[in-house]
């Protein structure tokens, strides 16, 4: 067997070098219906299974992306619009709460000031009434103070004129210590 194959190789050697070198067979001029025969079979089938099977799946990825694609602008576009009424609302929100703060500030510092003066009134009233009960006291420690000069005067003039060796007389002693007590 081993003889036979390598005979045969031999022989088909010899045969290849008895044929006509011809050139490429793509030039071969009587292949050329074969080829051109093939050639369109071979376009029709890749345009049948491009047409019928890759195109149409292409076209509806395409499509779908198309389609979401929109859809999320669409969205987009929405979410925007939202967020646009929701940042006037914000500011709306902010501007009443802002007015709101400052009529609550108004009440209470017109309240605070209405405390204030009713309690500055009050604290006036008893300064008045206790600066009026004092310049009595004081008038009432004052007139006692005089009265207690003038008791003092007349028992030391009736001291003095008595440890002097002579009698005093009360009516002239009270009429000494009043005139001096007058200035």
């Amino acid at each position: 067997m081993a003889t036979e194959a390598a005979h045969d190789a031999a022989a088909g050697a010899a045969g290849h070098a008895a044929a006509p070198a011809t050139g490429m067979p793509q030039l071969d001029f009587s292949t050329w219906g074969n080829q051109i025969f093939w050639l369109l079979v071979t376009l029709g089938v890749i345009y049948f299974v491009l047409s019928r099977v890759a195109l149409p799946r292409i076209g509806a990825v395409l499509a779908e992306r198309s389609g979401t694609i929109t859809n999320d602008l669409a969205a987009a576009e929405e979410l925007k619009l939202k967020a646009v009424a929701a940042e006037k609302a914000y500011n709306e929100a902010l501007a009443k709460a802002r007015s709101e703060a400052q009529a609550i500030i108004a009440e209470t510092r017109a309240a605070i000031n209405a405390q204030l003066a009713e309690a500055t009134a009050k604290a006036d009233a008893e300064i008045s009434a206790k600066a009026a009960e004092s310049e009595a006291r004081i008038a009432e420690i004052r007139a006692g103070a005089l009265q207690s000069v003038a008791e003092m005067a007349r028992d030391t003039t009736d001291a003095l004129v008595s440890a002097l060796g002579g009698r005093a007389d009360g009516a002239g002693v009270e009429a000494a210590v009043a005139a001096r007590m007058k200035g």
